[in-house]
């Protein structure tokens, strides 16, 4: 039976599992993840072509400022240029890889060059284009969600004198909104990378545990249970859960698999008696029983369960007025005869 060879020979599945799920974290943090910003990348970079061959039409023929605005236009499009390749940023983006060669931190600063580059063609474009960005951005920011879009759109309005005026009025806007979403993006990048360093670790720990002990089943079970956990929570509420959950959750259900099983074992101790003999029976020493298998299940479901199980067991191995903060009281005299 499939239960026996794991329990018993099933080495090469666990090793199989924990591979396939490593080629997961590998495409996840390689593509799935900034899959969708790397697109909206593509369709800015698109925009910004034809805003530089928009300025270069409109662009003077003659004079100092001609020659001006074509070396500044030929550095915008060089910049651009070395992004979709491979100069600016160092990556490979080939086609025939799909979405598998997109690294978190080259995208964070490709958005940081994108930006950049943006501001330059702003520099360019002539007053009537300068006057709809900057009321399209005006709108945007008065019936928008940003925390201070009712200052930074009165910033844009105040600043009436001139084109010039306008146009580095809506140059610092700008640039202050791009600086802060970058911001957000690379701390949000950051904590997906923390999260996918953690997996990585687990899995290998994981490994570790179902080689040198025999919980391979229960590991497999743990992160079954870590798996659904996320899966049913994203089902009731309808909303996307984050990227560092959906990855952590399974590794984390698989570790809390056999420590929960140990945890039940020490409190279920006649020493402590406090789970009864059933759940000595089935808990560490039995590890393929069915009703340890089940709560190997629940401890890869539920972190509350194995947080408060771990308490409970902390509670009892503290000595006897420790922890609550509250002197023993003193012992009373003997009453007189």
């Amino acid at each position: 039976m499939f239960v026996e060879y794991v329990v018993g020979e099933g080495r090469g599945a666990l090793w199989l599992v924990c591979a396939c799920y490593l080629g997961v974290v590998y495409i996840t943090s390689r593509g799935l993840i900034a899959a969708p910003r790397y697109r909206m990348l593509q369709a800015r970079l698109h925009g910004c072509r034809v805003r530089a061959a928009v300025c270069a039409a409109c662009a003077p023929r003659e004079g100092a400022e001609a020659a001006v605005t074509a070396a500044a236009l030929k550095a915008v499009t060089d910049r651009l240029d070395r992004l979709e390749r491979n100069g600016q940023v160092a990556w490979r983006l080939l086609p025939r890889r799909w979405v598998v060669a997109i690294p978190l931190s080259k995208l964070a600063s490709a958005w940081r060059v994108l930006h950049e580059a943006e501001a330059q063609l702003m520099r360019l474009e002539g007053p009537e284009e300068t006057s709809l960005r900057a009321r399209a951005l005006r709108l945007r920011l008065e019936g928008g969600a940003e925390p201070d879009g009712a200052a930074l759109a009165k910033e844009l309005a105040a600043h009436t004198g001139g084109p010039a005026d306008a146009r580095a009025a809506l140059i610092a806007v700008t640039e202050r909104l791009a600086e802060r979403e970058d911001d957000a993006f690379e701390r949000e990048y950051e904590l997906q990378r923390i999260a996918l360093w953690l997996a990585l670790i687990g899995i290998g720990a994981v490994l570790l545990i179902g080689l040198v002990l025999d919980h391979r089943l229960s590991l497999l079970l743990g992160g079954l249970g870590g798996f659904l956990s996320p899966l049913i929570g994203v089902l009731r509420a309808q909303r996307p859960a984050s990227w560092g959950v959906l990855v952590l959750a399974p590794v984390g259900g698989a570790l809390a698999a056999p420590g929960g099983l140990l945890l039940v074992r020490m409190l279920a101790d006649p020493e402590l008696n406090l789970l009864g003999q059933v759940f000595l029976d089935n808990s560490w020493g039995s590890p393929a029983r069915p009703i340890s298998l089940a709560i190997a299940l629940l401890f890869g479901f539920s972190g509350t369960l194995f947080s408060r199980l771990a308490l409970a067991a902390t509670g009892q191995l503290m000595p006897a007025g420790r922890g609550t903060g509250r002197p023993e009281p003193a012992a009373r005299p003997p009453a007189g005869p």
